[in-house]
């Protein structure tokens, strides 16, 4: 038995509470750190970078769960933590006031747990939808419980920043104890008692953990898609430690403005991905790499826009993230979908290890990124004025777009390049 349309939507309630968790610290905590306690980007930018360079692990955790006898553990477990660092990361804002030296201690302990969190829950979470999913299925699952993540994401942002002003460390403390404590009882509910009801493809006599990754990294086309989510994903995530202080900084946004601008931003990834599947499915509109293509060109329009109106004052910053997150939701989909197409292709069909290496791609391009993205503004900042500095960031961010729109034409192969009809749910 394999997993029904109940079962998959079920697990993507875990995405959602992963992406309801990590939000906050990856938004909020970085506007916080940065406009009302006037701490450096870099600091920030640092955090982040650790938690996701902890995220290096993930294709160890893929290959522990091709080898275990039970994911849900895996799962559960990697939220509980993910859940509890970030209420730690949160406690040390008010710390960071009395004293910076214990504030970052607590921080790093903070965003180290976030790490262990995402990687063992996120990636054993895709493992299991790879081994018991239906083929057929496959692509179909991953972008349904992907579009329920950046839905949590933008639901989050959006009731977060409704209730954070007027701002305090105790309000700030609060909410995000009752976000994560929903986020850790609906993950566990949910993926309660799936892993005992499907039949999980399980590897026969898989190869030692570094022997079997280089055999992996030897597949000419999971090499080169590699490459091309870590461009893209450093694209993707310049902007995001640097967005919110933008709108606190430039534009005169309090923390739940710019909260609630975050869940703008991913209202547009939920919208553009969900335009994506219906146009390719319903309609056989384009392929996975046009829809890449349009949308990592379309992210670069915005940026320039973005970086713009910074340097005008033109007061369009909402709508202009709002479709920003539109067409990075279009070309995250694609890719999405040409991931589980070549997650179970290949020697073995390791789907763990292949989904732990292009996580872990991701999230060295999401550190390094964020971290450039940081370091650059608080660098330019030094010699020009602060709509200057970031825009000087916005416009590269663009420009490695385009360079990312480019590499798809040349590694996304047309075969794998069409989002499956399967993606109706009953299909």
């Amino acid at each position: 038995m394999k997993l029904s349309w109940i079962s998959i939507v079920r697990l993507g309630v875990v995405q959602m509470a992963l992406g309801a968790i990590v939000v906050l610290t990856t938004s909020t905590l970085n506007r916080l750190m940065v406009v009302e306690l006037a701490l450096p980007a870099l600091l920030p930018g640092f955090l982040v970078a650790l938690h996701y360079g902890i995220q290096l692990s993930r294709p160890k955790w893929g290959y522990m769960s091709d080898q275990g006898t039970n994911r849900t553990r895996w799962i559960i477990a990697g939220v509980g933590v993910l859940a509890l660092g970030a209420l730690v990361a949160s406690a040390a804002i008010p710390v960071f006031e009395a004293s910076f030296v214990a504030g970052l201690v607590i921080s790093i302990l903070a965003y180290t747990m976030i790490g262990v969190g995402v990687g063992a829950s996120g990636t054993s979470l895709l493992a299991l939808l790879a081994t018991a999913t239906a083929p057929r299925r496959r692509a179909a699952a991953a972008t349904i419980t992907w579009l329920m993540m950046i839905f949590g994401i933008a639901m989050t942002a959006g009731v977060v920043g409704s209730l954070l002003d007027p701002y305090s460390h105790a309000r700030l403390l609060t909410i995000v104890a009752i976000v994560v404590s929903v986020a850790f009882v609906a993950s566990s509910l949910a993926v309660w008692g799936i892993e005992s009801r499907v039949v999980a493809v399980r590897e026969p006599e898989a190869a030692p953990f570094i022997e079997g990754l280089k055999e992996i990294w030897a597949e000419r086309e999971a090499r080169n898609f590699t490459i091309f989510v870590f461009l893209s994903m450093t694209a993707y995530f310049m902007q995001e430690l640097i967005l919110e202080p933008y709108s606190g900084l430039v534009f005169g946004f309090t923390p739940g403005q710019s909260t609630a601008l975050s869940g703008a931003q991913n209202g547009g990834v939920f919208l553009g991905m969900l335009l994506v599947g219906i146009a390719a499915t319903g309609f056989r509109l384009g392929s996975l790499k046009l829809w890449v293509f349009a949308g990592c060109l379309g992210s670069a329009l915005m940026l320039t826009i973005i970086s713009a109106i910074g340097q005008t004052g033109t007061e369009i910053l909402v709508p202009s993230v709002a479709l920003l997150g539109f067409f990075n939701g279009m070309f995250a989909v694609a890719a999405i979908g040409s991931m589980m197409a070549l997650a179970g292709k290949g020697r073995e069909r390791r789907e763990g290890t292949r989904m732990g290496l292009w996580g872990a791609a991701q999230a060295v391009a999401a550190g390094f990124g964020g971290l450039l993205g940081a370091a650059a503004v608080d660098g330019l900042r030094q010699s020009f004025p602060t709509p200057t500095a970031f825009g000087a960031v916005f416009i590269a961010e663009a420009l490695l777009f385009v360079l990312a729109a480019a590499l798809a034409l040349r590694v996304m192969q047309q075969p794998t390049s069409r989002v499956p009809t399967q993606l109706v749910p009953g299909e």
